[in-house]
């Protein structure tokens, strides 16, 4: 219950999220409710079970090799600090910087958005949508908001979205490489 939806009617996007920082409980989604009404109540569903799907995906406290290499830079940043080799705090913290900035890649790239489409559509399955509706709706909520918004083409990300959801719903034998 972290995810809180507040209305933003002066911003240019229907809905707008940021990678939420590790020291935030509060996952807010910004809704311009004006131009969400213009998505049929089934787009909408999709892309806020979506949104929701991504922003509880997103873990920086995870137990893995770059949260390791991390907090092994920040501790011997400070052994260095103790120490007062300052070649050995600028490498200490660029091993944690680039250890960090892995980290906000990995919760930031394609792979993390084709997952939290996978999510919302296995939740939609559970609210009545088949598979394959699900993935249409999200497919159609994706084009109309760029519409919506005034742009004139998808991003790359959302390409590889729509081919994905197109594979999903049975539109296109073409699928992402993986």
């Amino acid at each position: 219950m972290t995810v809180k939806i507040i209305s933003k009617p002066e911003q240019a996007k229907v809905i707008d999220v940021a990678l939420p920082l590790p020291w935030n409980s509060d996952r807010p989604i910004y809704i311009n409710f004006d131009l969400w009404r213009r998505l049929t109540k089934p787009q909408r569903d999709m892309l806020l079970l979506r949104t929701v799907s991504w922003l509880t995906s997103v873990k920086w406290f995870k137990p893995d090799i770059y949260q390791g290499v991390a907090v092994a830079g920040l501790l011997g940043g400070f052994v260095e600090l103790a120490q007062r080799d300052v070649v050995g705090i600028i490498a200490a913290v660029g091993l944690s910087s680039m250890a960090v900035l892995r980290i906000w890649r990995q919760n930031n790239n394609q792979d993390s958005e084709i997952i939290a489409d996978t999510a919302a559509i296995k939740i939609a399955q559970r609210r009545d949508y088949t598979e394959t509706e699900a993935a249409e709706h999200l497919l159609n909520a994706i084009e109309i908001v760029a519409k919506i918004e005034g742009r004139s083409s998808l991003d790359f990300i959302e390409l590889i979205r729509t081919q994905n959801l197109r594979a999903t719903a049975g539109l296109s034998s073409m699928g992402i490489p993986r």
